[in-house]
C-alpha cells in the first residue's frame, strides 16, 4: 500500500494527512458560498453543489443533512463540497441565508 504522505514518490516525514489537518475558523457571515448545479460525471442528472463552507467535517456532514431534508431530496458530501440531488439552488440558497451564510447563485 502507498503511503499516503509523498512527494514525487519521497515518504515526507510528520506530515499529516489532509483529513486531520485543523480547519480555521471563519466567521459563518465572511464565507464566500457559492451555489452552483452540475451535471458533469453524472450521466446527465443535474446536482445542486455548494462550495465555499469551511467546516469541520462533522459539522459540514450535519449541514449537509439538514439541507438535504429542507430539500426533500439525497445527497452527500464529496470533497469538501456538499450535494444534493436535484435542482435545488433556490431552496439551498434560502435556507443558507436563513442560517446566516453569505450564499449566491453560482452559473446559469
Amino acid at each position: 500500500m502507498k503511503p499516503k504522505a509523498t512527494f514525487r514518490g519521497a515518504v515526507i516525514a510528520g506530515a499529516k494527512p489532509a483529513a486531520a489537518r485543523p480547519v480555521a475558523p471563519v466567521p459563518i457571515g465572511e464565507q464566500k458560498v457559492r451555489v452552483a448545479r452540475e451535471t458533469a460525471g453524472r450521466g446527465g442528472k443535474g446536482v445542486t453543489v455548494i462550495n465555499g463552507l469551511v467546516l469541520p467535517a462533522a459539522e459540514l456532514e450535519a449541514l449537509a443533512g439538514e439541507l438535504k431534508r429542507a430539500c426533500g431530496a439525497g445527497g452527500g458530501v464529496r470533497d469538501g463540497k456538499i450535494e444534493i440531488q436535484g435542482e435545488q439552488r433556490d431552496r439551498v440558497v434560502a435556507e443558507l441565508v436563513r442560517r446566516g451564510y453569505a450564499a449566491k447563485r453560482a452559473g446559469g
